[in-house]
């Protein structure tokens, strides 16, 4: 297969607010036109580095995307997979403050969801994959909602109301857009290019979450959810394998479900696209601290790792008994 020397592409919002990649100048080394499937999404770093520039980002704030255990050529353990976390961070841009957030609801999980960062690092390191981590809290945007979404930009977030997003103005939104969202799509779509480049099949991409053990007093029982649409290929035996050993009750679109859209990036990015993937919810209460953090990595991956290796997206596990 020849390997890509230039990916030059232009990824853009189409008249109903949906990404929309346009390939430009693909060349390989043997200047053939090289094979991307129907559903890559084409967009490269540099292009991620220009949408990262706003005036909501200071020289002091961290970068939009977190990216992590990513190098360049580096061989990614052999695995055409990239793991994702949309609400990793609570932090917030010095240019918005804390949108009149209280500080004891900025550290709950409104604002990020906990212990999911510290997962998917763990998880990216015992994987040898690489992640990519949403640099802000999903109060300032949700990364995990499309740009029509009611809830982009949450006024109200489990009770607790968000000053600073109230009759945002049609400039100041979509200022957040640009600086946040646009950046986080256009890096979950780079890498999955790279990989796909890489080793020639679909790469699978797996988000990682938290959900709380109760939400508007209903107890959520799940110790984890694996979030899908209609394509179990990947979802059916990492929940086998994850309900293997006896002691997890493991959610089938718990507590949230991927067949509501949302616009999300698993939707996006995975669902839209025909590529492999899936959604992990973990109760909050199980990862809130580095034990548990650190054992449901090692639990992931013990699951994930032989379901990841190889051709996935080629065939095998991806077969119509897997389609609900």
């Amino acid at each position: 297969m020849a390997r890509p020397l230039s990916i030059v592409p232009s990824y853009i919002m189409d008249s109903e607010q949906k990404y929309v990649p346009v390939l430009q100048n693909i060349v390989t080394e043997n200047n053939s036109p090289f094979p991307f499937g129907s559903g890559a999404m084409l967009p490269d770093q540099s292009a991620c580095a220009v949408l990262g520039t706003s005036p909501l980002l200071g020289p002091t704030d961290p970068p939009a995307v977190q990216r992590f255990n990513i190098d360049g050529d580096r061989v990614d353990g052999g695995r055409p997979l990239l793991l994702v976390c949309d609400h990793a961070a609570r932090t917030f841009p010095t240019a918005l403050g804390f949108l009149d957030v209280p500080a004891a609801a900025r550290t709950t999980h409104i604002a990020y969801d906990i212990g999911a960062a510290e997962v998917t690092r763990r998880l990216a390191l015992l994987l040898d994959a690489p992640a990519l981590l949403g640099g802000y809290s999903r109060l300032v945007i949700d990364l995990n909602r499309g740009v029509d979404c009611p809830t982009l930009i949450p006024e109200v977030s489990d009770g607790v109301t968000i000053p600073g997003n109230w009759n945002l103005n049609p400039t100041a939104r979509q200022q957040r857009i640009e600086a946040f969202h646009r950046p986080w799509h256009q890096a979950v779509a780079s890498e999955l290019c790279r990989l796909r480049a890489r080793y020639g099949v679909p790469p699978i991409l797996v988000g990682i979450h938290s959900f709380t053990p109760v939400l508007a007093g209903q107890a959520r029982p799940w110790h984890v959810g694996v979030l899908w649409d209609d394509d179990g290929g990947l979802a059916l035996p990492l929940m086998a394998a994850l309900a293997a050993p006896g002691d997890l009750l493991v959610g089938d679109n718990q507590p949230y479900s991927a067949r509501n859209p949302e616009g999300g990036t698993l939707e996006t990015h995975a669902i839209e696209a025909g590529l492999p993937g899936v959604a992990v919810e973990i109760r909050q209460d199980l990862v809130g601290c580095d034990v548990g953090s650190a054992a449901w990595a090692e639990r992931l991956a013990a699951a994930l790792a032989p379901l990841t290796v190889g051709p996935f997206g080629g065939g095998g596990m991806c077969s119509a008994s897997n389609r609900r």
